[in-house]
């Protein structure tokens, strides 16, 4: 018994960091595969819960909780089984009614389109069904998004190939889809599954080492998660926040939105989007931030705006900045453009600024200006900055930056008070959106964080907010605590979540404000610098921009 007990007892504490009652533990047989892979790790218990408003009410759930340090938790949850009713079946790409022959085709469309469509298909001999799409109304969004066109049942992908061929032959795109990722509202198929999470509980008051974010060597090269957390040592690690993927869209690995790295600012917001803040001794929140930057010649009243900081001038990424096309607010997964820029750089983009037509004042650590280029691309001087300037703003900048004259560049984050984000040597930021949770309670912001497209048919909306995918989600519950979790997707053992699930997810384990990061083939937990869920890239582990890292050990 007394073995039993001890093991009771670091359970219960365990079990107390994600607010469960002590009295559901129950002891295993034998350590769990965490514990043997490091010996310091406690493993707890599994734990019979069935907490997570995550599908049916009355699914299984098992947690297994092992405690990676003191304050610091990993806790995995599977939650429902796989469900045969979930099949898999074709989904046809309706033509857009838009007169733009490049109009692409969605998986959304009116009610007389999709008709139209399946009574075509009909006509070849291929049975095709229309279904209403009814999305669950979040705080700014949601409610009908139209109808989509589906064809047969299958109990494998592969046996729709020859159905596809059919779809195909009669003049539509088509591809195989799992039901299971539908995030239908009403449809009980879908209330009934499997999901697997994982939850890092950081308890500030307890944990000794360290939250805090990485981004690798530079900002323009991704690393994958795993990577970021091994070579910083990490005892675990969760990737972080948007980045750019496609070198249309400026420099990859780039972040798309706020970043804070020991109190320097790195990246601009995307509007107002949330962020992920975290300060002095492990204390996280979760603020709406937004950009002031600006160049001021000193010495005289010249000034300038600073559209932004370690990006390709003329593209903005998620849009959000000033003057961009076609829109300055928040466009998620697009990306804006502006023919009249300036733009920062410090030594942390990389090696080299991006290269093109332009100007590039390069700038000393006293802020003194050493060099005029009249084309962009060059090396940023330790400590000190370079600004580069396309369009009209070239010749502002040219007027503004001469050898020897001094610039000062600003580059505030302003909180929701109006007032200028106090950082310091611990001051990190991830960016994020939208948010999940708000003064406790459901609060999901899709349409004000750039998730609603206009003139698309809802297919953004249909793809990325409505239907299931991988999540990583960040929070804090109300003792203070930060969680970060994973759920895992487009699987058929995994269905993961839609943004609406990702919310009560959030609210399920406590979280009284929350955002989602990052997630689809982004999604990675990782601890001791192996991978612990199951990354939905086919090629594995994908690289990223950033990571949230717990370290051993505090910082100075």
């Amino acid at each position: 018994m007394p073995i039993l007990n001890r093991r009771l007892s670091r359970t219960a504490i365990a079990a107390l960091a994600l607010g469960l009652p002590v009295a559901c533990l129950i002891v295993p047989a034998g350590p769990s595969t965490a514990a043997q892979s490091n010996p310091a790790h406690e493993a707890v218990a599994p734990v019979a819960s069935g907490n997570l408003a995550l599908g049916a009410a009355d699914l299984p759930e098992l947690r297994t909780a092992t405690t990676l340090a003191p304050g610091l938790t990993r806790t995995s949850i599977t939650r429902g089984a796989p469900n045969p009713n979930l099949q898999w079946t074709a989904e046809v790409a309706t033509p857009s009614v838009s007169p733009d022959p490049d109009a692409p085709a969605s998986a959304l469309s009116t009610e007389a389109q999709a008709r139209s469509v399946a009574g075509k298909l009909q006509a070849a001999g291929i049975p095709a069904r229309i279904e209403h799409v009814r999305s669950p109304q979040l705080a700014d969004a949601g409610g009908d998004l139209g109808y989509r066109v589906r064809v047969g049942q299958f109990p494998a992908k592969a046996d729709g190939s020859a159905t596809v061929a059919e779809i195909k032959a009669a003049g539509y795109a088509s591809s195989v889809i799992y039901t299971g990722w539908d995030g239908d509202a009403g449809t009980s198929d879908n209330t009934r599954g499997q999901w697997k999470l994982e939850v890092l509980t950081i308890d500030p008051k307890v944990f000794r080492g360290d939250l805090t974010s990485s981004f690798g060597p530079n900002l323009q090269d991704r690393e994958t998660t795993s990577q970021l957390g091994s070579a910083a040592g990490a005892l675990a690690a969760v990737n972080g926040g948007y980045f750019v993927l496609d070198p249309k869209a400026g420099a990859p690995g780039d972040p798309a939105g706020t970043a804070v790295r020991d109190g320097k600012v790195l990246s601009e917001p995307v509007g107002d989007r949330p962020s992920l803040v975290i300060g002095a001794r492990n204390g996280s929140s979760i603020q709406r931030l937004h950009w002031d930057g600006s160049v001021t010649a000193l010495g005289n009243a010249g000034k300038l705006a600073l559209d932004g900081i370690n990006r390709v001038p003329g593209l903005i990424r998620n849009c959000g900045g000033t003057d961009d096309t076609p829109t300055s607010l928040p466009l998620h997964d697009f990306t804006c453009r502006d023919a009249d820029e300036i733009v920062a750089f410090t030594s942390e983009f990389g090696s080299s600024t991006p290269s093109g037509p332009g100007l590039e004042v390069v700038l000393d650590v006293q802020g003194v200006v050493t060099a005029v280029n009249t084309i962009r691309g060059t090396a940023v001087p330790a400590g000190g900055h370079t600004l580069q300037a396309i369009g009209a703003d070239a010749d502002r900048l040219a007027g503004l930056a001469k050898v020897g004259s001094r610039l000062q560049v600003a580059t505030d984050l302003i909180n929701g008070d109006g007032k200028p984000l106090r950082t310091g040597a611990t001051t990190d930021v991830v960016n994020g959106g939208p948010v999940l949770v708000e003064n406790g309670r459901e609060h999901v912001t899709a349409a004000r964080d750039g998730m609603v497209r206009s003139g698309d048919s809802n297919s953004f909306y249909y793809g990325w907010v409505h239907k299931r995918n991988p999540r990583t989600i960040a929070g804090v519950d109300a003792a203070g605590r930060t969680l970060l979790v994973t759920a895992d997707g487009r699987q058929t053992t995994s269905l993961g979540l839609s943004i609406k699930e990702a919310a009560d997810v959030a609210r399920s384990l406590g979280m009284v404000s929350a955002i989602n990061l990052d997630g689809g083939g982004s999604t990675t937990m990782v601890q001791d610098g192996q991978v612990v869920n199951s990354p939905s890239d086919a090629t594995g582990e994908r690289p990223v921009g950033d990571a949230l890292l717990l370290l051993p050990g505090r910082r100075s």
